[in-house]
């Protein structure tokens, strides 16, 4: 059934708000997916906190248009989904993750600060480690001299016992 003016404006409202709000999109083909495996996509998305929103490409252009973004969605063959987050790599990687699995899935381009980028560089973006492990990255970095430190000075502890027990097996 076709969608009513106010529906469409509503999903053209809703898609800006999205993409003005986050700050990354990925937009990719999804037709041909069973529901069992859409369902599976939009579990992984929303695990990672990304938002999808499926629209027709006019839609998305519109929606785009209102951002100030002159994007040809036309070329983008298929239905398509897009992939919105808080954070720069969160939907390339799942979106690429997802993709490796499917080959139904393709991912066309997206936003990155508000500007458009290629597939290409969307599959790069999602090689890229996410918040989480750059986090735990920089606290393994923050740590590593004060674990030197202590295994250092365990060092000189065990050192200081081997040379007291060699004593006393030299001495009875």
């Amino acid at each position: 059934m076709p969608k009513s003016k106010q529906q469409k404006q509503t999903t053209v409202e809703a898609l800006s708000a999205g993409l003005k709000g986050a700050k990354s999109a990925v937009f990719a083909n999804f037709q041909g997916l069973t529901v069992a495996k859409s369902d599976e996509l939009r579990r992984a998305a929303r695990k990672e906190g990304v938002t999808v929103l499926v629209a027709k490409k006019t839609l998305v252009r519109r929606a785009l248009e209102a951002m100030g973004l002159a994007t040809d969605t036309t070329s983008f063959q298929g239905g398509l989904a897009t992939f919105t987050g808080s954070d720069e790599v969160s939907p390339a990687k799942v979106v690429a993750t997802f993709a490796k699995k499917n080959e139904v899935v393709t991912i066309f381009g997206g936003l990155l600060e508000g500007k458009f980028i290629d597939a290409n560089m969307v599959k790069s973006l999602s090689a890229l480690p996410g918040k989480q492990e750059l986090l735990s990255m920089m606290v393994r970095s923050l740590n590593a001299p004060i674990s030197g430190f202590v295994n250092v000075n365990a060092s000189i502890v065990r050192s200081l016992f081997n040379v007291l027990n060699a004593y006393k097996s030299k001495k009875v």
